[in-house]
């Protein structure tokens, strides 16, 4: 059950940072008894005080939970009858051409009702997406939402609400997590919002790949602030916004699947096509050209708890190594170049390694996600020659390392390390930031001819991105960060930006019969020279491109990069080194072919450099908000300080009548436990919690003023009961000390 979240309490013979030590071990210097003293008091007694009316709201949000034969959740007014929450259904239109996607998404709120309803929707979108449009479609009636600042936007939102008028607004929560809210839904009625976005195709050895998440997996958010703040001196919340990435969930051995996707995918390569397949989901390919398919999923409707993941290859031969491509915007060329370096390169000798294994084995990961990641594991100690070293790290709430230091691959060091991941099993949370810290520190910075790799399994189901990814910034040393992604609904921003800070690679694993192949690809490129200083020089002046920095490559892995101004012409020269030996290339920017939402992905990688900027120190907060609000406006994208929002000019909701807001359920993520997550239910039938958090209960005077008893945040009190008594045991031995100081 993953119901108590708490600092990492050490198992390992590795130091931990400061802030991850158990705080009655390690109390705040100079923090005197008195001090102490009085912080925990006035937290006891604000805990003990919202208990009591934080369960009644719980206890008539139960009470007033039905379900119907199809798991349909109701609400209830109060002193009113069941409300049934809006059914949602959501179809998927994608049209790829060349290197990029365009896709409409388009979700259909059902209020099958008397009532009028609000619903707030939770959903995920590829981490690179660059969401530019949103409509509401209302009756004959389409409204083609804004783009406005975050603040102004929802400000727009409430107003619209109030006054009775259909509404939408879409927010970016994290750059692969979103909301829509929609207001005014009428008895009856069925509201459409379509969202566009624009995003890049993947390749890697010669596939090209396209992604899209389709359910919101519950994350993980580090302990509250309140009993942190006392404990570590500290009043930061490492997930401050833990509110908005929280949906419901419902359980899958109770509820019927909920949200059904439909999805038609329009491939235009622009080369022969070969294989075109997908590995998570059932599809219907018709053939339309020798560069053309549509790909439909073959069972139609499907429930939404897995990512949609389309791969394609090129025919024999007819594989593509530069990809060129120009768009014209406003005035402007967009350029996108997309490079793979060839494998032929004579390879460098044999570099011994040194590579830690952390593996996460959280409730999160129970089920499939585990046995994958075990399975995983053990390919990469198979694959450990003779003369590297290694250890492994397992993790949950807490983290234990395996060996004292790094150790020989030896057949005894192997079978120790294979019974010990043999032996996992899920359960916990996912504390991730010290495991992290531990597999980076480096006992031996200075020592060279060794290469120093990192390999983390994990589902990445956590809300404190931003301290993940600090952390990495400050602390990979000399190490190489590779992450792979678990199961059928990983936190795709989480691992694939982290590699990219880590100066490695991200794979995904979405089912087992991609373990053993996904696995090795990824160990031939921690056994392959990187393509290493990489630069390119334009030769006109004036070029703005991202990323600044070029990465280091691995073997089959393009180089991506855009870049715009004012007329692609002049070349690009791209110079680095395979194996040691001097490579280089050229390209001719007039050559370059027509592209579509090209000056879009130049603006979306230019905000996510700006944010990883702001993360890592390399811009104030201020200068990095600037530069973000600048290019989110002049290119009318959804960003962290941004949001679209779409309101009918009429008002329709008649004055006095009461307007039910609700969230919509999610389903749990295909391979997830539900008792591993989130605790035996011993309740009624609901939708539970985020998993091992509980957010704090609403006021009985906002709770009035919705006319609402909101979605209840988890089926127990054992969370609140746990944190009560770890603070009566720290008041305890304070008290104690006192009376021994007497």
């Amino acid at each position: 059950m993953l119901s108590l979240p708490h600092s990492p309490l050490p198992h390992s013979p590795l130091p931990l940072p400061p802030h991850s030590r158990s705080p009655l071990a390690h109390p705040a210097p100079g923090l005197t008894r008195n001090l102490l003293l009085g912080p925990l008091i006035a937290l006891l007694l604000a805990l003990i005080a919202g208990i009591a009316p934080a369960r009644a709201q719980d206890s008539r949000a139960q009470d007033s939970r039905a379900q119907d034969g199809s798991g349909t959740l109701l609400l209830r007014f109060d002193g009113g009858t069941p409300v049934e929450a809006p059914r949602l259904k959501a179809d998927a239109a994608i049209t790829v051409s060349g290197p990029t996607a365009r896709a409409t998404i388009t979700q259909a709120f059902r209020n099958t009702t008397s009532e009028w309803v609000e619903g707030t929707y939770l959903f995920p979108l590829p981490e690179d997406a660059a969401v530019d449009m949103m409509k509401l479609v209302v009756g004959d009636r389409v409204i083609v939402a804004d783009i406005r600042e975050r603040a102004a936007a929802r400000r727009v939102y409430e107003a619209a609400k109030a006054e009775g008028k259909a509404a939408a607004l879409t927010e970016q929560q994290r750059p692969n997590l979103f909301t829509n809210a929609v207001a005014n839904i009428g008895p009856g009625e069925t509201v459409l919002v379509q969202i566009e976005y624009q995003q890049p195709v993947r390749s890697s050895a010669g596939t090209y790949a396209l992604r899209l998440p389709t359910v919101a997996a519950p994350r993980y958010s580090p302990a509250p602030p309140a009993v942190m703040s006392v404990v570590e001196r500290s009043a930061a919340d490492p997930v401050p916004d833990r509110e908005t990435i929280a949906a419901p969930v419902l359980d899958p051995a109770r509820h019927a699947p909920i949200n059904p996707l439909t999805l038609t995918i329009d491939l235009k390569a622009g080369f022969p096509l070969g294989q075109v397949r997908s590995a998570t989901h059932a599809v219907r390919i018709e053939e339309r050209s020798a560069s053309e398919r549509r790909i439909t999923l073959a069972d139609g409707a499907t429930a939404a708890d897995r990512d949609f993941e389309l791969t394609w290859n090129a025919a024999p031969g007819e594989a593509p190594s530069v990809g060129l491509f120009r768009e014209r915007v406003a005035g402007a060329e967009a350029v996108l170049a997309v490079v793979t370096p060839p494998e032929t390169a004579s390879p460098a000798s044999p570099v011994p390694r040194d590579v830690v294994f952390v593996i996460d084995n959280s409730g999160s990961m129970g089920g499939a996600s585990m046995r994958q990641a075990k399975a995983s594991l053990l390919i990469g100690l198979d694959r450990l020659g003779a003369g590297d070293r290694f250890n492994v790290i397992r993790f949950d709430h807490s983290f234990d390392t395996l060996f004292p230091d790094l150790v020989p691959a030896d057949a005894l060091h192997l079978m120790r390390a294979k019974s010990f991941v043999a032996g996992l099993q899920a359960s916990g949370g996912t504390e991730m930031l010290a495991p992290l810290q531990a597999a980076l520190r480096d006992a031996t910075p200075e020592e060279t001819g060794r290469l120093r790799q990192v390999v983390f399994l994990t589902d990445g189901a956590i809300g404190n991105e931003a301290q993940i990814f600090s952390a990495i910034a400050t602390e990979r040393g000399r190490s190489r960060l590779f992450m792979v992604g678990i199961g059928s609904a990983p936190n795709g921003y989480l691992m694939r930006h982290a590699a990219e800070l880590g100066r490695g690679s991200f794979t995904q694993i979405d089912t087992p019969d991609q373990v053993t192949e996904r696995m090795r690809a990824l160990l031939v490129k921690l056994e392959s020279p990187a393509v290493t200083d990489l630069t390119a020089t334009f030769s006109e002046p004036g070029i703005d491109v991202t990323p600044a920095r070029l990465p280091d490559l691995y073997r089959g892995e393009p180089l991506t990069l855009s870049a715009r101004m004012g007329q692609a012409r002049g070349t690009l020269t791209l110079t680095g080194r395979i194996g040691g030996q001097p490579w280089q290339t050229q390209l001719h920017l007039d050559a370059a072919q027509d592209g579509t939402g090209i000056g879009k992905l130049w603006a979306r990688a230019k905000i996510a450099e700006a944010e990883t900027a702001r993360l890592t120190g390399g811009l104030t907060a201020e200068a990095a908000d600037a530069a973000i609000l600048r290019l989110a406006l002049d290119h009318g994208l959804t960003t962290r300080l941004t949001s679209l929002v779409a309101v009918d000019a009429t008002p329709r909701r008649p004055a006095g009548m009461r307007l039910a807001s609700t969230e919509l359920p999610l389903n749990l993520p295909a391979g997830w436990d539900f008792e591993t997550v989130f605790g035996t239910q011993d309740e009624a039938p609901q939708p539970p919690p985020p998993p091992r958090q509980r957010r704090a209960a609403a006021p009985a005077t906002q709770i009035a003023a919705a006319q609402a008893v909101a979605l209840p945040q988890t089926a127990t009190d054992f969370e609140i009961r746990a944190w009560l008594g770890a603070l009566l045991l720290v008041l305890g031995l304070v008290l104690s000390r006192r009376r021994l100081a007497a």
